[in-house]
C-alpha cells in the first residue's frame, strides 16, 4: 500500500512513517519543517520527503493519506484530499487499529516525562530480553529510532492527551486500548484546545475508562488531580509510586537525584547509580519500573539497566563543553518542566552559576497561559535570556521584572546568543529551553564559544 503521511516530520507521526515502513508499505510524506533529527531517520529509511503542503504532492492519489494533528482546514493538501475524496486516517487510528490491536499495549501518559519514561520503559523491557515494538516522541539514544515493530508482543508507546486530527478532537491515547497504563502527572497545558484543567482530566478519564480490569495502573501518588481522574471511576488494579507516598518508593541518596534506592511495598530492591538527574527523573524512572514489574519482570534483575540508560536528544542534551562552559540544549515546554529542570542542575552543580536561554515556543506558552508561573520557574538561574520576538502576544516585561535584575528579554536569537556567549566564563552551565527548533541556538552558542579568541 502507497501511503501519504501529512505533517511526517514531527516526532509521532515521524514514528508512524517508520513503522510503516517496516510493515512493507510504501511511505513518502509532506511537512512545512523537514529538519533533523526526524528528517534523518526517515531518509536514511528511504521515506521520500516533499517540502510544504501542496494538492500536488497528493498526486497521483495514494492508497491512503494519514493525517497529522497539526494540520487543520484550510491548509491545500487538506482541501485537495477532501475535494478528491481520498481516503484518510489519523496517525493515531492508524495505528490502534493496524499495529496496536493485536499486541499487549503500555502507555506511557501525563503532562510531563513521557519521552523520557517511554524510552526508560523500553530499555527495561529491552535489558529483560523482552525486544519490546515502541514509539517514542524522540529518538532514544540506546536504540537509535524513534520507532520499531519490535520482536514481541509488547509495544511501549508514547501516549499523548493532545487532540487526534482536525476530525477527531479526541486525546491521542485513546485510541491506543493499553493494558498497562502510566498516568505519570497531571496539569494544566495545551491550552490552545483546553480551557481548564477539568478539561484535561475528562480526557485522561477516558483513558482510565479503556484499561481492561485484567491490566494495571501505575499511577503518582503525589498527583492530586490524578486521584480525582481515579475518583470519576476505576475499574482497574492500581499501583502508585512516588519519593514520599506510593507502593514504589525511592530515596535519594545523592541530592541531584543521580543516586538512590528502590523499595516495593516498604522492601527494598536495589540501588540506582545513573547519568540523569532531578527528582522529576527519579519519578520517571519509578514509574518505568512499576510498569516493568505489571509486565512480568523481575525488577531487583533490571535495575542495572539504569545504569546504562542513555536519555533522548534534547532532554538535559549535553552539546559540549568548551574552556570550561557546559552547553546543554533541553526540551522545555511547561514551567514545571523548567523548575524541576533546573532544580536537578543546581543540585548537581552547586554554586556554578546557570545561564538559561528560553524560547517560549508551545502554544500555551506562546499565549501567555502560563506566564504567572514562569519567573517562579527560574528561581534557580542566575541568569535569563529570554526571547521576545514581535509577534509575541504578551508583554513579556513581567516575566523579566519578576527575576529582580537576573533577567532580559532580547528581540532576536541572535541577540540572545551573543548575550550569551559575552557573559559565559568558565565554569558555567549554559541551558537552551524551547520545544521549538529555536533557530538551532545552542549549536550555535557553542560555535561562537568556539571560535572566541583565547583570552
Amino acid at each position: 500500500m502507497r501511503l501519504h503521511i501529512l505533517g511526517i516530520c514531527g516526532t509521532f507521526m515521524g514514528g508512524i512513517a517508520a513503522l510503516a515502513r517496516e510493515l512493507g508499505h510504501t511511505v513518502e510524506g509532506s511537512d512545512t519543517n523537514v529538519y533533523p533529527p526526524m528528517s534523518t531517520q526517515l531518509e536514511q529509511l528511504g521515506i521520500v520527503l516533499k517540502q510544504g503542503f501542496k494538492a500536488g504532492h497528493l498526486h497521483p492519489a495514494p492508497d491512503l493519506v494519514i493525517v497529522g494533528n497539526a494540520l487543520s482546514r484550510g491548509n491545500p493538501a487538506i482541501e485537495h484530499m477532501l475535494d478528491a475524496q481520498l481516503r484518510y486516517v489519523s496517525g493515531p487510528q492508524w495505528l490502534g487499529e493496524t499495529l496496536l490491536a493485536d499486541r499487549r499495549v503500555l502507555a506511557v501518559a501525563g503532562t510531563h516525562g513521557k519521552t523520557t519514561t517511554t524510552s526508560l520503559l523500553a530499555w527495561i523491557l529491552e535489558s529483560q530480553g523482552v525486544a519490546p515494538g515502541f514509539l517514542v516522541g524522540g529518538v532514544p539514544a540506546n536504540f537509535g529510532v524513534s520507532a520499531r515493530i519490535g520482536q514481541s508482543r509488547d509495544f511501549v508507546i508514547e501516549a499523548d492527551e493532545y487532540d487526534t486530527a482536525f476530525f477527531d478532537k479526541r486525546s491521542k491515547f485513546v485510541h491506543y486500548r493499553p493494558t498497562i497504563a502510566i498516568l505519570n502527572n497531571l496539569e494544566y497545558d495545551h491550552a490552545d484546545i483546553f480551557p481548564d484543567v477539568a478539561a484535561i482530566q475528562r480526557q485522561f478519564h477516558h483513558l482510565v475508562r479503556t484499561v481492561p480490569g485484567s491490566g494495571r495502573l501505575i499511577v503518582n501518588a503525589e498527583d492530586a488531580r490524578l486521584a480525582e481522574v481515579l475518583a470519576m471511576g476505576c475499574w482497574t488494579p492500581v499501583d502508585t509510586f512516588g519519593i514520599d507516598a506510593g507502593d514504589w518508593r525511592a530515596r535519594l541518596t545523592s541530592p541531584d537525584g543521580s543516586t538512590f534506592i528502590v523499595a516495593h511495598d516498604g522492601r527494598d530492591i536495589g540501588d540506582v547509580r545513573w547519568s540523569l538527574s532531578g527528582r522529576h527523573n527519579v519519578m520517571n524512572a519509578l514509574a518505568a519500573l512499576a510498569a516493568a514489574h505489571a509486565a512480568g519482570v523481575d525488577v531487583a534483575l533490571a535495575l542495572p539497566a539504569l545504569a546504562t540508560f542513555r536519555n533522548v536528544a534534547r532532554r538535559m542534551e549535553l552539546i559540549g563543553e568548551h574552556r570550561g562552559v557546559r552547553v546543554y540544549d533541553d526540551f522545555a515546554h511547561h514551567p514545571t518542566a523548567i523548575a524541576t529542570t533546573l532544580q536537578g542542575l543546581r543540585a548537581r552543580v552547586g554554586t556554578a552559576r546557570i545561564l538559561v536561554g528560553v524560547e517560549p515556543r508551545s502554544n500555551s506558552m506562546r499565549m501567555g497561559s502560563h506566564a504567572d508561573e514562569l519567573a517562579p520557574s527560574l528561581r534557580d538561574a542566575d541568569t535569563v535570556a529570554f526571547l521576545k520576538r514581535a509577534e509575541l502576544p504578551w508583554d513579556a516585561t513581567r516575566i523579566v521584572d519578576a527575576l529582580s535584575g537576573r533577567g532580559r528579554t532580547v528581540a532576536s536569537v541572535d541577540e540572545l546568543v551573543a548575550g550569551l556567549v559575552a557573559e559565559a566564563r568558565a565554569g558555567d552551565h549554559v541551558v537552551f529551553m524551547s520545544n521549538g527548533g529555536f533557530e538551532n541556538a545552542p549549536r550555535r552558542f557553542f560555535d561562537a564559544l568556539r571560535e572566541q579568541p583565547e583570552a
